[in-house]
């Protein structure tokens, strides 16, 4: 049965600069888990875009390097500023919608010696970054992010493993310095909302939430249905309600789903897994999206994917997680993109991971970074081209 989604449904895929562009060494994460040339992207976005038309997608996401732009304090890169630009018109060339992220997990060495998103003059440093961006870029942009997944410290995420675990960037185990972060977050989203709307009125500005489908693993038991409670308020919704006059649409980012039992223990069935050991849960994108509803606003996934060398669970993947995006939207939620992660194989966040998982859905040849559309490229681009799912 075909499955057809809405008329101007936004269908593409998802990358971030440090992951795929290379040759960024200015910032934090090149200090201790340099990602090297990566993909190359930086220098092969054309051939890179070559392939999203190939493939029928009409959106693009791709965050904007602030260690690029700003190397220095207060001294900004206008030949970076250009190259941005350069990419920007390439995706207007090819009738690409763009995604454009202002901060995707990394931060400008300068900035990380101050205390990075600890440091309270955060929120203005990037206030300027994004306001000279949006002055200079924002009439190629389609849609702004200005964050990556603010998460709260507490949460498996940026702030989870860089100041709880400590093993990402800034490597500090100190919670009171996360939770500093997480207020900065929320002012510095605030502020640069309103700096791009000031700008242009017609801007879509939001962020990308990382959000879970979680459940009780006992319905019966009233601790765990408390846990969950709490729990998912915390990780889906908190940052969207402390921010909700400040977002244009929603954008959310899944690949999780939690069975939780009092007082905190993860015991998921795990039936079927990515080559990382993440469940394939493709039903809790489902929930995700029904409890996004009473948002009221336009909800684009910003990431979904798998981790899969051999190619063997992507195509499923896809066309699983999209026929219960399709019934969420049958029941009126306002779902009005898909973005793939990731276009291609890149660096993944972590010395234990690097370029080891495969997320993409081109091949990445490191040795000669070659491309190479894997089968299920061509089966989400005959999706992509239909706007409709069968099956």
């Amino acid at each position: 049965m075909l499955k057809i989604f809405p008329k101007d449904f936004l269908w593409g895929s998802a990358t971030s600069a440090y992951q795929v562009e290379g040759g960024i060494e200015n910032c934090d994460w090149s200090k201790n888990f340099s990602a090297g040339r990566a993909c190359n992207h930086y220098h092969r976005y054309e051939e890179d875009f070559d392939l999203l038309k190939k493939l029928n997608q009409n959106a693009f996401r791709l965050s904007i390097e602030w260690s690029r732009i700003e190397p220095v304090e207060g001294k900004f890169n206008q030949e970076e500023v250009e190259h941005y630009r350069k990419v920007l018109l390439a995706l207007k060339e090819r009738r690409i919608k763009s995604f454009v992220f202002l901060w995707h997990w990394t931060t400008p060495l300068w900035l990380a010696e101050k205390g990075g998103w600890a440091n309270p003059k955060v929120v203005d440093y990037f206030v300027r970054y994004a306001e000279l961006i949006a002055k200079e870029l924002g009439r190629f942009v389609d849609f702004w992010g200005t964050l990556n997944e603010p998460t709260v410290p507490f949460i498996p995420g940026y702030l989870y493993f860089g100041y709880i675990k400590g093993s990402w960037p800034p490597q500090r185990k100190n919670v009171f310095l996360a939770f500093k972060c997480y207020r900065n977050f929320i002012k510095a989203h605030k502020k640069v909302y309103q700096t791009i709307h000031n700008l242009d009125d017609n801007a879509k500005v939001g962020i990308a939430l990382d959000s879970s489908y979680i459940e009780p693993l006992y319905k019966i038991s009233p601790l765990d249905q408390a846990l969950v409670l709490v729990w998912r308020y915390f990780h889906n919704y908190l940052f969207f309600d402390l921010t909700k006059k400040y977002q244009d649409y929603l954008g959310i980012n899944y690949y999780f789903h939690d069975r939780l039992t009092f007082p905190f223990l993860l015991r998921n069935e795990n039936k079927l897994v990515s080559d990382l050991g993440w469940e394939i849960y493709p039903e809790g994108i489902y929930y995700v999206l029904k409890g996004l509803e009473k948002y009221k606003k336009p909800i684009y996934i910003t990431e979904n994917g798998v981790a899969d060398a051999k190619d063997k669970l992507r195509k499923d993947f896809i066309k699983d997680h999209l026929y219960w995006v399709h019934r969420a939207i049958q029941e009126g939620v306002d779902v009005r993109g898909y973005l793939h992660w990731s276009l291609m194989d890149n660096y993944e966040w972590g010395k234990n991971e690097g370029f080891g998982p495969r997320f993409g859905l081109v091949e990445i040849d490191y040795r000669t970074l070659n491309r190479n559309p894997r089968p299920s490229a061509f089966y989400y681009a005959g999706i992509c081209k239909r706007n409709a799912l069968v099956g």
